[in-house]
Protein backbone atom coordinates (compact mmCIF):
# COMPACT_ATOMS: atom_id res chain seq x y z
CA UNK A 1 0.00 0.00 0.00
CA UNK A 2 1.68 3.19 -1.15
CA UNK A 3 1.46 6.31 1.00
CA UNK A 4 -0.57 9.33 -0.03
CA UNK A 5 2.63 11.33 -0.45
CA UNK A 6 4.05 8.76 -2.88
CA UNK A 7 0.82 8.77 -4.88
CA UNK A 8 0.77 12.57 -5.00
CA UNK A 9 4.34 12.69 -6.30
CA UNK A 10 3.63 10.10 -8.97
CA UNK A 11 0.57 12.06 -10.11
CA UNK A 12 2.62 15.27 -10.27
CA UNK A 13 5.39 13.58 -12.25
CA UNK A 14 2.87 12.19 -14.72
CA UNK A 15 1.36 15.63 -15.36
CA UNK A 16 4.80 17.25 -15.73
CA UNK A 17 5.92 14.49 -18.10
CA UNK A 18 2.96 15.31 -20.33
CA UNK A 19 4.41 18.79 -20.76
CA UNK A 20 7.80 17.63 -21.93
CA UNK A 21 9.71 14.49 -21.02
CA UNK A 22 11.93 13.90 -18.00
CA UNK A 23 10.98 15.84 -14.87
CA UNK A 24 13.65 17.89 -13.11
CA UNK A 25 14.02 18.32 -9.38
CA UNK A 26 13.25 22.02 -9.73
CA UNK A 27 10.01 21.43 -11.66
CA UNK A 28 8.86 18.73 -9.26
CA UNK A 29 9.66 20.82 -6.18
CA UNK A 30 7.67 23.73 -7.62
CA UNK A 31 4.69 21.52 -8.49
CA UNK A 32 4.63 19.97 -5.01
CA UNK A 33 5.47 23.26 -3.25
CA UNK A 34 8.40 21.72 -1.35
CA UNK A 35 12.13 22.34 -1.19
CA UNK A 36 14.47 20.89 -3.79
CA UNK A 37 15.99 18.71 -1.07
CA UNK A 38 12.58 17.20 -0.26
CA UNK A 39 11.87 16.54 -3.93
CA UNK A 40 15.29 14.91 -4.36
CA UNK A 41 14.68 12.68 -1.37
CA UNK A 42 11.36 11.51 -2.75
CA UNK A 43 12.85 10.93 -6.19
CA UNK A 44 15.37 8.57 -4.64
CA UNK A 45 12.64 6.78 -2.70
CA UNK A 46 10.52 6.36 -5.82
CA UNK A 47 13.53 5.03 -7.70
CA UNK A 48 14.20 2.50 -4.93
CA UNK A 49 10.57 1.34 -5.25
CA UNK A 50 11.09 1.07 -9.02
CA UNK A 51 8.29 3.54 -9.66
CA UNK A 52 10.55 5.95 -11.56
CA UNK A 53 13.81 5.84 -13.47
CA UNK A 54 16.17 8.46 -12.07
CA UNK A 55 19.20 9.74 -13.96
CA UNK A 56 21.47 12.25 -12.16
CA UNK A 57 21.16 15.76 -13.62
CA UNK A 58 18.50 14.56 -16.06
CA UNK A 59 15.49 14.11 -13.80
CA UNK A 60 13.01 11.25 -13.57
CA UNK A 61 10.48 9.47 -15.75
CA UNK A 62 7.79 7.10 -14.55
CA UNK A 63 8.30 3.38 -14.91
CA UNK A 64 5.37 1.27 -16.11
CA UNK A 65 4.51 0.52 -12.49
CA UNK A 66 4.70 4.19 -11.54
CA UNK A 67 2.55 5.25 -14.46
CA UNK A 68 -0.07 2.66 -13.54
CA UNK A 69 -0.33 4.08 -10.02
CA UNK A 70 -0.44 7.68 -11.27
CA UNK A 71 -3.22 6.97 -13.77
CA UNK A 72 -5.28 5.12 -11.17
CA UNK A 73 -5.10 8.10 -8.81
CA UNK A 74 -5.97 10.49 -11.64
CA UNK A 75 -8.92 8.25 -12.60
CA UNK A 76 -10.18 8.38 -9.01
CA UNK A 77 -9.74 12.14 -8.90
CA UNK A 78 -11.55 12.96 -12.13
CA UNK A 79 -14.40 10.54 -11.51
CA UNK A 80 -14.87 12.07 -8.07
CA UNK A 81 -14.89 15.57 -9.54
CA UNK A 82 -17.63 14.59 -11.96
CA UNK A 83 -19.62 12.77 -9.29
CA UNK A 84 -19.42 15.76 -6.94
CA UNK A 85 -20.58 18.08 -9.71
CA UNK A 86 -23.35 15.97 -11.24
CA UNK A 87 -24.68 13.98 -8.29
CA UNK A 88 -24.06 16.34 -5.37
CA UNK A 89 -24.36 19.73 -7.03
CA UNK A 90 -20.86 21.05 -6.32
CA UNK A 91 -19.77 23.95 -8.52
CA UNK A 92 -16.84 23.23 -10.82
CA UNK A 93 -14.52 25.51 -8.84
CA UNK A 94 -14.95 23.44 -5.66
CA UNK A 95 -14.67 19.85 -6.88
CA UNK A 96 -10.87 19.80 -7.23
CA UNK A 97 -10.07 20.30 -3.55
CA UNK A 98 -12.72 17.80 -2.44
CA UNK A 99 -11.45 15.20 -4.90
CA UNK A 100 -7.88 15.74 -3.69
CA UNK A 101 -8.98 14.65 -0.22
CA UNK A 102 -11.00 11.65 -1.37
CA UNK A 103 -8.96 10.21 -4.24
CA UNK A 104 -6.65 8.16 -2.00
CA UNK A 105 -9.31 6.48 0.12
CA UNK A 106 -12.07 5.21 -2.18
CA UNK A 107 -12.14 1.50 -2.99
CA UNK A 108 -11.99 0.03 -6.49
CA UNK A 109 -15.59 -1.15 -6.03
CA UNK A 110 -16.75 2.38 -5.20
CA UNK A 111 -14.82 3.77 -8.15
CA UNK A 112 -16.56 1.32 -10.49
CA UNK A 113 -19.99 2.15 -9.07
CA UNK A 114 -19.37 5.87 -9.64
CA UNK A 115 -18.21 5.15 -13.18
CA UNK A 116 -21.35 3.18 -14.01
CA UNK A 117 -23.70 5.59 -12.22
CA UNK A 118 -22.31 8.49 -14.28
CA UNK A 119 -22.83 6.64 -17.56
CA UNK A 120 -19.21 5.56 -18.14
CA UNK A 121 -17.87 9.11 -18.71
CA UNK A 122 -14.63 9.95 -20.49
CA UNK A 123 -14.15 13.56 -19.27
CA UNK A 124 -14.35 15.43 -15.98
CA UNK A 125 -16.15 18.78 -15.41
CA UNK A 126 -13.13 20.73 -16.68
CA UNK A 127 -12.85 18.68 -19.87
CA UNK A 128 -9.83 16.63 -18.77
CA UNK A 129 -9.83 12.99 -19.96
CA UNK A 130 -10.65 10.29 -17.41
CA UNK A 131 -8.16 7.42 -17.74
CA UNK A 132 -9.77 4.06 -18.49
CA UNK A 133 -9.50 1.15 -16.07
CA UNK A 134 -6.73 -0.36 -18.21
CA UNK A 135 -4.69 2.84 -18.10
CA UNK A 136 -5.43 4.13 -21.59
CA UNK A 137 -6.15 7.84 -21.92
CA UNK A 138 -8.05 9.51 -24.75
CA UNK A 139 -6.18 12.74 -25.40
CA UNK A 140 -6.68 15.50 -27.93
CA UNK A 141 -4.21 18.25 -28.78
CA UNK A 142 -6.59 21.19 -28.63
CA UNK A 143 -5.26 24.70 -29.17
CA UNK A 144 -4.90 27.33 -26.48
CA UNK A 145 -7.43 30.12 -26.88
CA UNK A 146 -4.55 32.61 -26.58
CA UNK A 147 -3.03 31.22 -29.81
CA UNK A 148 -6.13 31.62 -31.97
CA UNK A 149 -6.54 34.47 -34.43
CA UNK A 150 -9.60 36.67 -35.07
CA UNK A 151 -12.21 34.94 -37.18
CA UNK A 152 -11.53 31.48 -35.76
CA UNK A 153 -14.55 29.68 -34.36
CA UNK A 154 -14.62 26.61 -32.18
CA UNK A 155 -15.77 24.92 -29.00
CA UNK A 156 -14.18 25.05 -25.54
CA UNK A 157 -12.99 21.57 -24.65
CA UNK A 158 -10.76 22.00 -21.58
CA UNK A 159 -10.23 24.58 -18.86
CA UNK A 160 -7.35 24.33 -16.38
CA UNK A 161 -8.48 23.49 -12.85
CA UNK A 162 -5.38 25.03 -11.26
CA UNK A 163 -7.14 28.12 -9.88
CA UNK A 164 -10.58 28.03 -8.24
CA UNK A 165 -11.03 31.80 -8.50
CA UNK A 166 -10.37 31.65 -12.24
CA UNK A 167 -12.94 28.87 -12.61
CA UNK A 168 -15.53 30.93 -10.73
CA UNK A 169 -14.84 33.90 -13.01
CA UNK A 170 -15.14 31.86 -16.20
CA UNK A 171 -18.16 29.97 -14.92
CA UNK A 172 -20.15 33.15 -14.28
CA UNK A 173 -19.50 34.13 -17.88
CA UNK A 174 -20.46 30.77 -19.32
CA UNK A 175 -16.95 30.04 -20.60
CA UNK A 176 -17.09 26.32 -19.82
CA UNK A 177 -16.48 23.10 -21.78
CA UNK A 178 -18.79 22.54 -24.77
CA UNK A 179 -19.43 26.28 -25.20
CA UNK A 180 -19.12 27.53 -28.78
CA UNK A 181 -17.22 30.77 -29.32
CA UNK A 182 -15.61 33.00 -31.91
CA UNK A 183 -12.46 35.09 -31.58
CA UNK A 184 -13.42 38.55 -32.81
CA UNK A 185 -10.36 40.60 -31.86
CA UNK A 186 -6.80 40.13 -30.61
CA UNK A 187 -4.89 43.17 -29.39
CA UNK A 188 -1.20 43.40 -30.37
CA UNK A 189 1.78 43.29 -28.00
CA UNK A 190 0.33 40.46 -25.93
CA UNK A 191 -2.89 42.39 -25.37
CA UNK A 192 -6.31 40.90 -24.56
CA UNK A 193 -8.59 38.83 -26.75
CA UNK A 194 -12.25 39.53 -27.40
CA UNK A 195 -14.40 36.45 -27.88
CA UNK A 196 -18.10 36.09 -28.58
CA UNK A 197 -20.43 33.40 -27.27
CA UNK A 198 -23.85 33.74 -28.82
CA UNK A 199 -24.65 37.46 -28.59
CA UNK A 200 -22.32 38.13 -25.66
CA UNK A 201 -18.76 39.39 -25.95
CA UNK A 202 -16.00 38.81 -23.39
CA UNK A 203 -12.61 40.48 -23.10
CA UNK A 204 -9.99 38.07 -21.73
CA UNK A 205 -6.39 38.73 -20.78
CA UNK A 206 -3.84 36.71 -22.74
CA UNK A 207 -2.70 34.81 -19.62
CA UNK A 208 -6.27 33.81 -18.77
CA UNK A 209 -6.87 32.70 -22.36
CA UNK A 210 -3.85 30.38 -22.10
CA UNK A 211 -5.80 28.24 -19.61
CA UNK A 212 -8.63 27.56 -22.07
CA UNK A 213 -8.24 24.96 -24.80
CA UNK A 214 -10.43 25.07 -27.86
CA UNK A 215 -11.27 22.65 -30.64
CA UNK A 216 -11.12 25.10 -33.48
CA UNK A 217 -13.42 24.76 -36.47
CA UNK A 218 -13.20 27.77 -38.84
CA UNK A 219 -16.19 26.53 -40.85
CA UNK A 220 -18.46 25.97 -37.84
CA UNK A 221 -20.90 28.66 -36.73
CA UNK A 222 -20.35 29.67 -33.14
Amino acid sequence: MLSQAVQDYLKAIYKLQEQGGAVSTTALAAAMEVTAASATGMMKKLASLRLVRHSPYQGVVLSKAGQKVALEVIRHHRLLELYLAEALGYSWDKVHEEAERLEHVISEEFEEKIFEALGRPIRDPHGDPIPAKDGTVITADHERLSDLEPGVRGVIRQVSDSDAEMLRYLGTRGLVPDTALEVVDKAPFNGPLTVRTGRTSHVLGRELARHIRVESAPDRAA
